[in-house]
C-alpha cells in the first residue's frame, strides 16, 4: 500500500465493527490514517479499535445506529472530537429492510 499513503489523514468509518466496514477501517489505518469505526454493536468496535491502536493509530469506538439522525450526528462530532477534522468518511453501513427488490 506504499502508493496509498493516508498518513496524517484522519477517517469515520460507520459500519465499521465487521466484515467490509472492519476491513475498510484497518485498511485506512494500515494506510496511514487514524480511525474512528461507529456501529450498533459497541463490544465489536471496542475489538476493531484495539486492531487498529495495535497498528500505531489513533481511534475511538462510537456506537451508532445509521437510522438516527441524532445517533449519525452525535458520531460525527465525536470523530471530529477524537480526532479533529475529518478527511475521510465512509458511510458502509447498511440497513435491511426486508421489503421486495422492486420496493
Amino acid at each position: 500500500m506504499s502508493s496509498f499513503d493516508l498518513t496524517g489523514r484522519s477517517a469515520l468509518v460507520t459500519g465499521g465493527n465487521r466484515g467490509i466496514g472492519r476491513a475498510i477501517a484497518l485498511a485506512l489505518a494500515e494506510a496511514g490514517a487514524d480511525v474512528v469505526v461507529a456501529a450498533r454493536d459497541l463490544e465489536r468496535l471496542e475489538t476493531v479499535a484495539a486492531e487498529i491502536r495495535d497498528l500505531g493509530r489513533r481511534t475511538a469506538a462510537i456506537p451508532c445506529d445509521v437510522t438516527d439522525r441524532a445517533q449519525i450526528d452525535a458520531a460525527v462530532a465525536g470523530a471530529v472530537e477524537a480526532l479533529g477534522d475529518l478527511d475521510v468518511v465512509v458511510p458502509n453501513a447498511g440497513v435491511a429492510t426486508g421489503a421486495p427488490a422492486e420496493k
